[in-house]
């Protein structure tokens, strides 16, 4: 997808939103500018799988002439997740041990060709890695050589996405929520507020400027039963609003949730109920993350 490039250095990548004309957050994604020598000029994209072919339609329909989209189904995509991912990764590529968080580049792992990024939806350090499909197993098995090396699943991801306080499209956001309720403004670039021009711009610059009724917060069960998705909270017995991630966060140590509150009640140390099988339980909003991000930032 060649094109201009506002604020994006080769090898750079960007967390962006992908939105609906409304205003609404369809998906979330990642962009990086290519440094692959045969790709210059070009974006590379990744999206949630769930969501791929909708998101390509939204995003094709919107290119402007000379601009195309081109998927790449060929391709897999590993994620090396943990502190000592520099570690493992080093026998094999040294050079992108080099790198620092949201960085990529073309490299080689045991003489297979991939792109590799600093980054991974854990909070932790780690690295993305992608390959031809066909590879994908004799990389995975590479890897899992190494003793530090554990193949572990979506369920482990999802309780450390909810620790670093990660969205999850779909459950944390949707199309009837925007990037300043999301609580995820910082995703759009200051030229960006400043030219506009973008889906939703007239709604989102708005509510910049003026506030949203609801905001994601952080919150914190004050028990040990966790508080699950679609679980109601309430303040002195009146609905506020709703949990949309929950669970037991193993590093955290105890229960951690996030969610949607009246926007007056997003205050850090506010007090709230959730009502768990129709019993209510004690909680607080808290700052995001539960748990400290440990990108490597150099």
């Amino acid at each position: 997808m060649p094109g201009d490039f506002v604020g994006l250095k080769p090898g750079q990548q960007r967390y962006s939103l992908l939105l609906t004309d409304e205003g609404g957050i369809m998906d979330d994604l990642m962009v990086t500018r290519s440094i692959h020598p045969h790709f210059e000029g070009w974006l590379m994209l990744v999206v949630n799988a769930a969501f791929k072919e909708i998101d390509f339609a939204q995003i094709a329909s919107r290119l402007p002439k000379g601009v195309r989209l081109e998927a790449a189904p060929d391709r897999a995509l590993i994620a090396v997740q943990g502190p000592k991912t520099a570690e493992v990764l080093a026998p094999h590529c040294e050079d992108s041990c080099d790198m620092v968080f949201m960085q990529s580049k073309a490299s080689k792992i045991g003489g297979i060709d991939c792109h590799i990024s600093r980054s991974g939806y854990t909070g932790e350090d780690g690295f993305e890695i992608s390959i031809k499909s066909e590879y994908a197993e004799d990389l995975a098995r590479l890897l899992l050589k190494n003793k530090l090396v554990k193949p572990i699943g979506l369920g482990a991801r999802d309780s450390l996405r909810l620790e670093a306080g990660l969205c999850l499209s779909g459950y944390d956001f949707d199309e009837s929520r925007t990037p300043v309720e999301a609580s995820l403004a910082w995703a759009i670039p200051k030229v960006r507020r400043e030219s506009g021009g973008f889906p939703g711009a007239a709604r989102i610059l708005r509510e910049l400027s003026e506030g949203t009724t609801q905001k994601r917060v952080g919150i914190k069960p004050l028990g040990r039963a966790p508080a699950r998705e679609g679980t109601q909270v309430h303040l002195d017995g009146v609905y506020v609003g709703e949990i949309t991630s929950g669970g037991f966060g193993p590093t955290f140590g105890g229960p951690v949730a996030m969610g949607y509150v009246r926007a007056d009640l997003a205050v850090p140390g506010t007090k709230l109920e959730l009502m768990v099988r129709a019993k209510a339980h004690p909680a607080e909003v808290v700052k995001l993350p539960f748990v400290p991000q440990n990108y490597y930032r150099g």
